[in-house]
C-alpha cells in the first residue's frame, strides 16, 4: 500500500466540471439528513487567529457516511483591505472502505457551491407558504450562485432583487443567473434597508467592507433573513423570533459578533440537519422574523467534492503523485 496513488485536481482542473444547482442540492441535503441520523460525522472547525493581522486558519475533518468518505479540509485567508485578500483552500478525500486516498483538491469551487445551496436550504426550511420575494445583498463568490440555487428550492419567488456596490459583481450575478432561467429578470436596487423591508427573504452575501447592516426586527413579519458572509446587524441574531443555523457548534466559533453585550450567544432554535430529517421546525408560525446561519459543515464539502472529484477523474484531469512511496 505504500505506493498508493494520490490524485491532486486543481482548481483548473474542477473550474468546468458540469454539475447542475439541483444535483448539488440534493447531494448538500443528503448529507445533512445523514447527519442528524448519525451516520455521518462533522466536528467543531478549529480557528487560528493570527494576531499581526487580519487572517484566519481553519482546519476541519468530517465523515460522510452516506458515501463513506472521510475527509480533512484546511483554509487559510488573509484579508488587508478591499481587492487584497489571500485565501487558500483544499481537502483531502479518502474512502473508508479501502483505506485509499481519492483526491487532493483545491476547495474554491466546492465552497462556490455547497455555500448557496445551504442558504437555499435554510431558506426553503424556514421561509413563510407565501414567500415570493427575495433580495440578494452581495455580488461576490458567494452571491453569484445564490439566487438560482434559491428557485431551485423556492420556484414560486417571483421577485428577485439584487444589491451591490460593483458594477463588474453586478454584472457577474446577472449573468450567471441568465445562464440558469434566461427568461427571468432581477431588479437591481439602489436601497437594500427598503428593499429588505418588502422581501421575504433576504440573503446577506456581502463582503466583509459592506455597509449594510440588516436587522432582523426591520423585517416585514414572517420574513427571514439568511446570514451567508456580511450585511446582518451584529444584533440580527438577539432580534429575531425564531433562529436556526446549519450548526450551533460552528455558530459559536465563526458568529461570535453576534453575541450580545456580555459575549454570549442566544441559542438556535433547531439546526437545518435537524430540520431536513423532520424533527424540528423551520420557525413555529407565519408571523415569525427568522435570523438563520449558514456556516458551511465539511460533510457538505465531503458530498460536492466527491461528486466533482468523480467526474474529473473520470475525465482523467489532474495528475497522480505517489507520496507514500
Amino acid at each position: 500500500m505504500t505506493d498508493m496513488p494520490l490524485r491532486v485536481l486543481s482548481r483548473n482542473d474542477l473550474a468546468d466540471i458540469a454539475i447542475t444547482p439541483a444535483e448539488v442540492i440534493a447531494s448538500v441535503r443528503e448529507v445533512y439528513v445523514t447527519l442528524a441520523q448519525g451516520q455521518s460525522r462533522n466536528p467543531a472547525k478549529i480557528a487560528l487567529p493570527l494576531p499581526e493581522r487580519d487572517s484566519v486558519s481553519y482546519s476541519m475533518l468530517g465523515y460522510d457516511g452516506s458515501r463513506r468518505i472521510v475527509a480533512f479540509k484546511t483554509s487559510y485567508k488573509q484579508e488587508r483591505g478591499r481587492g487584497d485578500k489571500q485565501y487558500y483552500t483544499t481537502i483531502t478525500l479518502y474512502d473508508d472502505d479501502t483505506g485509499a486516498p481519492i483526491a487532493l483538491m483545491d476547495c474554491a469551487r466546492i465552497g462556490a457551491l455547497r455555500t448557496p445551496a445551504a442558504s437555499a436550504l435554510l431558506a426553503e426550511a424556514s421561509a413563510a407558504p407565501t414567500a415570493e420575494t427575495a433580495l440578494l445583498i452581495g455580488t461576490g463568490t458567494q452571491g453569484r450562485q445564490a439566487l438560482p440555487y434559491l428557485l431551485a428550492v423556492l420556484p414560486g419567488v417571483n421577485r428577485l432583487m439584487l444589491y451591490g456596490t460593483h458594477d463588474a459583481g453586478i454584472a457577474a450575478v446577472l449573468d450567471v443567473f441568465h445562464q440558469h432561467h434566461p427568461d427571468r429578470t432581477i431588479e437591481v436596487v439602489s436601497d437594500p434597508l427598503g428593499a429588505a423591508q418588502e422581501a421575504d427573504i433576504v440573503l446577506a452575501a456581502s463582503g466583509p467592507a459592506t455597509a449594510v447592516k440588516i436587522r432582523t426586527n426591520s423585517l416585514k413579519p414572517g420574513a427571514v433573513l439568511v446570514d451567508v458572509g456580511y450585511g446582518v446587524a451584529d444584533s440580527a441574531l438577539l432580534d429575531s423570533d425564531y433562529a436556526i443555523a446549519t450548526s450551533a457548534s460552528q455558530l459559536a466559533v465563526t458568529g461570535k459578533y453576534l453575541a450580545d453585550s456580555d459575549g454570549s450567544l442566544r441559542p438556535v432554535d433547531a439546526e437545518l440537519p435537524e430540520i431536513l430529517a423532520g424533527r424540528a421546525a423551520g420557525r413555529r408560525g407565519p408571523q415569525d422574523r427568522v435570523f438563520a446561519y449558514n456556516s458551511g459543515l465539511v460533510v457538505t464539502d465531503i458530498a460536492v467534492g466527491h461528486a466533482l472529484a468523480t467526474r474529473a477523474i473520470e475525465e482523467g484531469r489532474g495528475q497522480e503523485l505517489r507520496p507514500w512511496r
